[in-house]
């Protein structure tokens, strides 16, 4: 009981004990899991939070532990689980990729497609984007060839390099390509407007001036981190200083330039990290847990015969069969959802509650 406060229990004419005008539930034969499945699953209940239902049921009923089993009750809720948001901080805390010690040693890569055709029929493009010095190649090629991703497959075969995907439907996992991505998208639409001709006309010269462009997180343009000095653009050719480097000169100015890079890189991940953690949680599973998916963020999915804002947030439970890194699990997904990538960040897997492995009845 708390601190002041006492039972006024009393018997009335029909025999039912009450405190106060409070109905005492005793616990017999279910009965308080049959009024807590009255008050929560009922078409006129629909379903509400664990805060309303105990203000619901407080002025008619009484049993000492009453809001802890609506607690525990409305957290194993199957429906409540799949269809309410969270209303906390998100899972993860940032986890810095480990910056290259060279460049081109380690680069990112993504595809931007569904583009207008061009009369070569060009309709895609290929993003690479080198992680050290933030310098990116645009390859344009045609999405319906199959060819091309022939080639891609048999190119890294025979160079021996490794291809890591990125977790499901998290887009951060690869920030640098979706901002590269957004900031090509943003370029595209102003050659619509300004220029005329296709945008693979155009292709090479916003390469140019991507990499010519000042990039905040190194602290200089792409071009300068690569080769080691300043490029000489059309804006510039004739401004004195931009001299020409030649040999050990040259070297050892690349050299300084990419330890420069190291140094910025490694602030803005500090500075990064530091304000992304203040609204982050800390968040573990175990391999054979079991966990819902959130497909709120989807596209193209299988919908579960509701469309839009009716479909569930999350679907499940699936069982975790393995831990990648500190911040991503792989998931046994059934057959229909085979054509997705089954690792997933820990900020898209939301823990399963098992009313009838842990029911509040069963520990009676």
């Amino acid at each position: 009981m708390k601190q002041g406060k006492k039972p006024n229990f009393s018997i009335r004419a029909d025999g039912v004990i009450v405190n106060g005008e409070r109905v005492c539930v005793p616990d017999i034969d279910g009965l308080r899991e049959e009024i807590l499945q009255e008050a929560h699953n009922a078409p006129y209940a629909m379903h509400p939070g664990m805060v309303k239902m105990y203000r619901n049921l407080r002025p008619y009923y009484w049993w000492q532990t009453m809001k802890k089993d609506v607690a525990e009750f409305v957290a194993k809720c199957m429906t409540c689980q799949q269809v309410k948001a969270e209303h906390q901080a998100p899972a993860g805390k940032l986890r810095p990729l480990s910056i290259p010690e060279w460049k081109w040693e380690k680069i990112t890569m993504d595809f931007v497609v569904g583009l207008p055709h061009t009369f070569r029929k060009h309709d895609a493009i290929w993003v690479i984007v080198d992680r050290l010095t933030k310098s990116a190649h645009f390859c344009r090629y045609v999405k319906r060839s199959s060819i091309y991703f022939t080639f891609l497959g048999s190119l890294q075969k025979a160079l021996g390099t490794k291809l890591h995907f990125s977790t499901a439907f998290h887009p951060q996992t690869d920030g640098q390509s979706e901002r590269t991505i957004q900031t090509l998208e943003d370029m595209m639409r102003a050659c619509t407007m300004e220029f005329k001709g296709n945008w693979d006309d155009h292709l090479p010269l916003m390469e140019f001036a991507y990499n010519n462009s000042f990039h905040s997180s190194i602290g200089m343009a792409p071009y300068e981190a690569l080769y080691g000095r300043r490029c000489r653009s059309p804006v510039c050719w004739d401004i004195e200083g931009l001299r020409q480097l030649e040999g050990p000169e040259l070297i050892q100015e690349t050299v300084e330039k990419i330890q420069t890079v190291k140094k910025c890189l490694k602030a803005a991940q500090d500075r990064q990290k530091s304000y992304v953690d203040k609204h982050r949680r800390e968040m573990e599973y175990e391999v054979g847990d079991k966990v819902f998916l959130k497909v709120s963020p989807w596209k193209g999915i299988l919908r579960f015969g509701r469309q839009g804002k009716l479909s569930p947030r999350y679907i499940g439970p699936y069982e975790i069969i393995e831990r990648i890194g500190p911040l991503a699990y792989r998931l046994a997904l059934p057959m229909e959802l085979s054509q997705i990538h089954d690792v997933f960040h820990v900020s898209m897997l939301r823990r399963y509650r098992s009313i009838l492995a842990t029911s509040f009845m069963s520990q009676r």
